[in-house]
Formats: C-alpha cells, sequence, structure tokens
C-alpha cells in the first residue's frame, strides 16, 4: 500500500470513496449477522467514515485503523467528539466515548495490544489493496479477530479489470479463495451500480457491481 497516495489524497480532498450518506449495505445487512450490541468491530483502513458512527449510536463499540491524521480529526471533529489521544507503538490512538481509531500503518496492527475483537466492517479496506497484499491483509485479520468473529465485507468487481484502482475489482471468487479458510462467506447480494458511478463509465468500464458478503464462524 502506497502510504503517500492515501496521504495526498486527503490532503488534497480527493475522497470520492467517502460516503457521507453511510453505506446502504451496511444499513440493511448488518442486523442479519446478528453482532451482539456492545462487541467491537474492527473497521479496517476507515477514514472518516460515517459507518462508524452508525455503528455507535447502535450499541457497538469501534475499533479504526487510519494512516491519515486528517481524516481521524475530520472524524471527531464532525461528530462533535474531543478525544484524547496517547502514543501506542507504532500508533496514535485516538478516543471519544465508545469509538477508537488507531491512526497508524493497517500493517502495524497486531503489533499492538488489542480488545477482544468479534466483528469487522470492510467497505473500502479490501478494495483498495492490489492483489499482492490482499492475502497479507487477510492474514491480518485472522491474527486480530476472535475465532467467533463475525463480519461485513463489500467489495466492487468491474469490467474490463485490471490492476487500475483503486478502487480495485474483486472477484466472488478471490473473497472465497482468501476469506474461506477462516469464515463461512455468504454472498447476501450484488448489485449493478455502473449507472450510478460515471468516472467508471468514462475510464471505460462496461460493467461495475457492488457486493456484500457475511463472514461468518465456519461451522
Amino acid at each position: 500500500m502506497d502510504k503517500n497516495f492515501w496521504l495526498e489524497k486527503w490532503a488534497r480532498s480527493e475522497i470520492g470513496f467517502h460516503e457521507p450518506g453511510g453505506n446502504r449495505f451496511l444499513q440493511r445487512w448488518w442486523p442479519e449477522l446478528a453482532v451482539p450490541v456492545g462487541t467491537t468491530v474492527l473497521v479496517p483502513l476507515c477514514g472518516k467514515s460515517t459507518d462508524m458512527w452508525w455503528l455507535w449510536q447502535r450499541g457497538y463499540r469501534v475499533l479504526g485503523v487510519e494512516l491519515s491524521e486528517q481524516a481521524v480529526q475530520a472524524f471527531f471533529q464532525e461528530h462533535g467528539l474531543e478525544p484524547r489521544r496517547e502514543r501506542e507503538g507504532p500508533f496514535t490512538r485516538w478516543g471519544a466515548d465508545g469509538v477508537e481509531i488507531l491512526q497508524g500503518d493497517l500493517f502495524d496492527l497486531a503489533t499492538v495490544e488489542l480488545p477482544i475483537v468479534d466483528a469487522l466492517y470492510d467497505r473500502a479496506a479490501l478494495i483498495a489493496l492490489p492483489a499482492r497484499e490482499r492475502p497479507r491483509y487477510v492474514d491480518l485479520l485472522r491474527r486480530c479477530l476472535s475465532p467467533r468473529a463475525r463480519g461485513l465485507l463489500i467489495t466492487l468487481d468491474y469490467l474490463p479489470a485490471d490492476e487500475a484502482g483503486p478502487p480495485y475489482s474483486v472477484t466472488e471468487q478471490e473473497v472465497r479463495g482468501l476469506f474461506g479458510v477462516s469464515f463461512s462467506v455468504g454472498l447476501l447480494t450484488r448489485e449493478d451500480v455502473l449507472a450510478d458511478n460515471p468516472k467508471f463509465r468514462e475510464r471505460g468500464r462496461r460493467e461495475l457491481h457492488e457486493a456484500a458478503f457475511a463472514l461468518l464462524p465456519p461451522t
């Protein structure tokens, strides 16, 4: 993952990936996972996602991980929170009222002490990583999540597919190959969203789908 690429994106406010109204798949499918209220939910590469606020409002503890200090500051400012800050290993830990964000490199996550993390919400982490880094990311999740963890994974897949991301195209087959060892993977929905994404059409994409997957403990 090119750290400077993402820091420059935030510095230039080129954050088209941010969804101010939150993600509709989270709002539709999270209740189906039956994650107990009070569970800590890991949100990798969280940016200033309003989805963290949505989860917190429903009684979950939120643990985000984000590289950009600008993004972390914006999250707390936009929600009227005064975070405490402390250095913890390679991270700066920001926290307020049940929402914590570890600011630093996601791949350093296994080097710090974490609470028991029984849930995952990934809307824009897997698809932000080139193919060579995705197995490393999934291995990191295995080490940070509890064996009983469950989660919601949201991906994009498009044609023609290439390495011109991010966001990168990640197929259902790849999701099952990456996560199938540790989770029971279920496709919840896959929707054609090309009409809603003119920038993808301008890049010559003929197909664009957004998909949501349930990641459940293996049976």
